[in-house]
């Protein structure tokens, strides 16, 4: 080989090299080292183009879309109260004085449960006339039996066997009344004491006596509010009157459901508003007396979806989400109606069953603002 066609050689693999090292360089996105088809924005579809690897760097999560059943009309002062017919007063029974106290103030009690032992003199007469009262007993049946046998051996006139038998029926009713009133009172005849003790179950709220304080039959020594119902009371705003009927559903932040079981037909002069009246299930910080708010729902509008509250956020002063469609995400203007426990009713702008960026919106954002 010729070395001109040596020298031509070597010109023709250095030019190609070159050309080859250019087109390289020339392909490579500047800055990040991140593929150019990572992210982008297609602005005649509005959708931010982001691969998966990509999503899965920023921190990107989606979720889908529930249609709503109730959308937040309100939210408004209200106080927890038991139900008027969910406190129960435990009055002493018999007077006497107090020998034991078995609960305190703000124990949760079981029905049936002993919450004082009270001495008493009418339990020691009641106990004292049940002794009597069994002997007399036998006495009658005896007789009553004895007199029955000569009565049927026509020894003696079937009226006498009939007044002993009528007397016997009585000495059986003197012990059942006696009885009945010692169990009722849960008393101990031979003792001469009784026991208080809770007839539903629920919350101590009142305890009057402590050990050795008299107690008489007109005091009430405890009172019990029942532990699984509550109601709250709050102030509905003049211009709600009409629209919350009873049934409607109350939340009781963070997770407590109620139901709207009155709403008042005048209005306060001096406040503008209507009493409401709900109830609710108990649950933690749902006490008697505790001031707190609740959420009012209302039915949702047809196509409202419900969707996380992370999932909404603002660009340019309006509401909007990110929707994952094919290839990205489209940033979806959308119409709020209004949030509750940590949800958020919207309005328009998606349908059930599409998937909502809820973890990573703050990275979108970023991205679709830069653009």
């Amino acid at each position: 080989m010729s070395r001109r066609t040596i020298l031509l050689f070597s010109g023709v693999s250095t030019l190609v090299l070159l050309l080859t090292g250019l087109w390289w360089f020339s392909a490579q996105p500047s800055g990040s080292g991140i593929p150019a088809t990572e992210t982008s924005v297609r602005p005649e579809r509005g959708i931010l183009a982001v691969d998966a690897r990509r999503a899965r760097q920023m921190g990107i999560r989606t979720a889908a879309a529930a249609a709503a059943e109730d959308a937040p009309l309100a939210t408004i002062p209200a106080m927890i109260q038991p139900p008027a017919n969910a406190r129960v007063a435990v009055a002493a029974t018999f007077p006497g004085t107090v020998l034991r106290t078995l609960v305190v103030e703000g124990d949760s009690v079981r029905r049936g449960q002993p919450l004082a032992v009270i001495a008493s003199r009418d339990v020691l007469a009641i106990g004292a006339d049940l002794s009597r009262a069994h002997a007399r007993r036998g006495v009658a049946q005896a007789n009553a039996a004895r007199l029955s046998q000569l009565s049927r051996e026509g020894i003696i006139a079937g009226a006498r066997a009939d007044e002993a038998n009528a007397i016997a029926a009585e000495a059986r009713a003197d012990v059942s009344e006696k009885s009945r009133i010692l169990t009722m009172v849960n008393g101990h005849g031979g003792s001469g004491s009784y026991t208080l003790t809770a007839p539903i179950a629920g919350r101590i709220t009142r305890v009057a006596i402590q050990t050795g304080n008299p107690v008489d039959g007109t005091t009430a020594p405890f009172v019990i509010d029942a532990a699984d119902r509550y109601e709250v009371v709050g102030q509905l705003p003049e211009r709600l009157i009409g629209q919350v009927r009873p049934g409607m559903n109350v939340r009781l932040l963070p997770d407590l459901t109620g139901r709207v079981v009155a709403v008042g037909s005048t209005i306060d002069p001096a406040t503008r508003s209507a009493s409401l009246k709900a109830e609710i299930p108990a649950g933690p910080g749902v006490v008697a007396g505790r001031a707190t708010s609740i959420v009012i729902a209302g039915p949702a509008p047809a196509g409202a979806v419900s969707v996380p509250d992370a999932a909404v956020t603002m660009i340019d002063g309006k509401s909007i989400v990110f929707v994952a469609e094919r290839g990205g995400f489209a940033v979806r203007p959308v119409t709020s109606g209004g949030t509750s426990n940590g949800r958020t009713v919207l309005l328009s702008g998606v349908r059930p069953g599409e998937q909502i960026v809820v973890s990573g919106t703050s990275a979108l954002k970023a991205l679709a603002t830069a653009q």
